[in-house]
């Protein structure tokens, strides 16, 4: 059994680094470094090679572009910690290679062969390995067959030491049963809901002193937010638009290249009952027919469910043959068959009819010419961000930029509440957050293909706006904040009540009983939060939230109900997040010994020629 889950993981461990390398090249500008720079530092006689890390650290900004829409640059990255992450990443990889050096362990040229011919870049049309694929792909990321096959043999190599040391590993049954328990605790409540309406008197407006003393005491809800004035220059492809005609003979070829957008055949929902034998399935077929049964009713004679033989909208095509032309024979909803299907004797239910539907280009073109337009147009802008660059590399100013180009000229007094005009965009938030005094500008582009430089003209900082300003909003707050106290003490004073072994049910309010509410199971989340909170039945609780206070009292406390159809899955998912963490903090300690024992050393020399790269 270890033997094969570590099989099983050394498998996929060497599959993600072989994806991740590949991934990892692409892009990189730099195929190597040159010269006796090649390594960050060591771990025992094992090299960090330059190379290495610079694809590891590209990797890492293509993945948080990926996840963001917006690039990362060295500077943020090095502030999220990132830096320092893919550091400690290929740092632990030198390690586990230092590791298996010493331990001998190695995979022969046939494993590593297969893991070449297996990698779908490598491959040709037909699916198969495609020698030239392979020495084109590695010659145009500055490698060579030997350093790549040499990069597969370590990666195989380091994956047999990680799964030699988290093959196996996982959580003991009380703590995955201790945090089962825990999570799917169930918990019974009974809550007085208190609003405005139960007050004895209506708050009253407040006086002078009382506003002051409400601005005095909260100024951070008076406080205008730091205001940056920019100056930028931007070109969307909406700005093009009116400038680009489209080509009709390239609007009618993109019509025949999206055709199944839009002729679409008869579809029909359908559903397909396989038997053993011929036999079966006409026996099941006379039943039906005779009134005996129905198809649910053969399909749980069949010991399955509807979910198991349900195939969704289909075309005659793609049921295939008789089976196909019997289905769509049908003029209404039925049962066809039995039909020979690929997987043997089936009957087919139809349950509905969609018809073909066919959209003229005439009725497309509109659709099909705005996005060629603006297609045409995010190209156009593409073309000119190299000219763009070099306009203000030659220390044009925005103002010129526009004046020149096709670019807008634009100003905007930017706080961290703007979200409309170019603030809209995610990207030019980020810049205009970041920019400072002084900085050179740079062409950024948007996400809709659009582009732009912007510049910080002034900024203000965050600033307390003037009672006289503000004075209805904090006569406002005050009154929402009386009304919390007034509610607060009124559910305190009932609270004290129950203390004094009043029922809840006495107290002469209305009571709102909730039962068996799982973790989350109540509104708002305040409210849960207190509920899983309280020590034991009979124990209370008073939350506010806006205008309103609720006054609870802890029920019963209940275990998991196991006759949830989710408590396998839940205790199963639980139990695997624990040993797969257990696992995780084992490794990054091994790997952590790994390094102490072998020891550490680092070139900063080498590790800052490589962030020089990026910049």
């Amino acid at each position: 059994m270890s033997k094969s889950v570590a099989k099983k993981t050394s498998k996929s461990l060497v599959w993600m680094l072989l994806l991740l390398l590949i991934l990892g090249l692409g892009g990189f500008g730099v195929s190597n470094f040159g010269g006796s720079v090649d390594a960050i530092g060591t771990v025992g006689d094992r090299k960090i090679g330059t190379d290495a890390y610079a694809r590891a650290l590209q990797r890492e900004l293509n993945a948080q572009q990926a996840a963001t829409g917006t690039a990362m640059s060295l500077a943020q990255a090095q502030q999220n910690g990132l830096l320092d992450q893919v550091r400690a990443q290929v740092i632990a990889e030198a390690a586990l290679d230092n590791e298996a050096d010493r331990l001998g362990v190695s995979v022969g040229d046939e494993r590593v062969a297969a893991e070449v011919m297996a990698v779908p870049a490598f491959q040709g049309i037909d699916g198969q390995f495609d020698r030239e694929a392979y020495r084109f792909t590695l010659d145009q990321n500055g490698l060579t067959e030997s350093e790549f096959e040499s990069g597969i043999r370590e990666d195989s190599a380091r994956s047999l030491v990680q799964a030699a040391v988290i093959s196996g590993i996982g959580a003991p049954q009380t703590y995955s049963r201790t945090l089962y328990d825990f999570i799917a605790e169930r918990r019974s409540a009974s809550l007085i809901r208190l609003t405005p309406g139960d007050l004895d008197a209506p708050v009253p407006d407040p006086s002078p002193a009382q506003i002051e003393a409400q601005y005095q005491a909260t100024p951070e809800a008076y406080t205008a937010p730091r205001s940056r004035q920019i100056t930028y220059a931007w070109l969307t492809p909406d700005m093009l638009l009116d400038t680009i005609t489209p080509d009709e003979e390239m609007l009618r070829a993109l019509y025949q290249q999206r055709i199944d957008e839009f002729v679409k055949p008869e579809r029909r929902l359908v559903e397909r009952l396989v038997f053993p034998t011929q036999a079966d399935a006409a026996a099941a077929m006379a039943a039906i027919t005779a009134g005996e049964t129905d198809f649910d009713g053969a399909v749980a004679a069949r010991g399955l469910s509807l979910a198991d033989v349900d195939l969704g909208d289909v075309t005659r095509t793609e049921i295939g043959g008789a089976a196909g032309d019997a289905v769509f024979a049908l003029d209404e909803p039925g049962v066809a068959g039995p039909l020979m299907s690929d997987l043997g004797p089936a009957l087919f239910r139809v349950n509905a009819i969609l018809a073909a539907q066919e959209t003229p280009f005439e009725e497309a073109r509109a659709e099909l010419a705005d996005e060629s337009v603006r297609d045409r147009a995010a190209r156009l802008i593409a073309d000119q961000i190299t000219d763009f660059d070099d306009r203000l590399a030659a220390g044009a100013t925005l103002e010129e930029l526009a004046d020149e180009t096709e670019m807008k000229l634009g100003q905007i007094g930017y706080t961290s509440d703007s979200d409309t005009g170019i603030a809209a965009y995610g990207a030019f938030r980020d810049a205009a957050d970041t920019v400072q005094d002084g900085d050179f500008p740079e062409v950024l582009e948007l996400d809709d293909g659009g582009v732009f430089a912007l510049r910080l003209d002034s900024e203000t900082p965050p600033t307390l706006r003037p009672l006289i300003a503000v004075r209805d909003q904090v006569a406002s707050d005050w009154r929402s904040a009386e009304t919390r106290r007034r509610l607060t003490a009124q559910a305190e004073a009932l609270q004290a009540r129950l203390a004094a072994g009043t029922p809840i049910d006495a107290l002469g309010l209305t009571v709102t009983r909730e039962e068996a509410l799982p973790r989350g199971g109540l509104t708002p989340p305040a409210l849960a939060q207190a509920l899983f909170a309280l020590p034991e039945p009979g124990a209370t609780s008073i939350v506010t939230e806006g205008e309103t206070a609720w006054l609870m009292q802890l029920d019963a406390v209940l275990p998991p109900d196991e006759e949830d159809p989710n408590a396998t899955f839940l205790r199963e998912t639980i139990a695997n997040q624990a040993g797969q963490a257990m696992a995780q903090d084992l490794y990054t300690y091994f790997a952590q010994a790994l390094i102490d024992t072998a020891g550490l050393t680092l070139d900063q020399a080498a590790i800052n020629a490589v962030h020089a790269q990026f910049r």
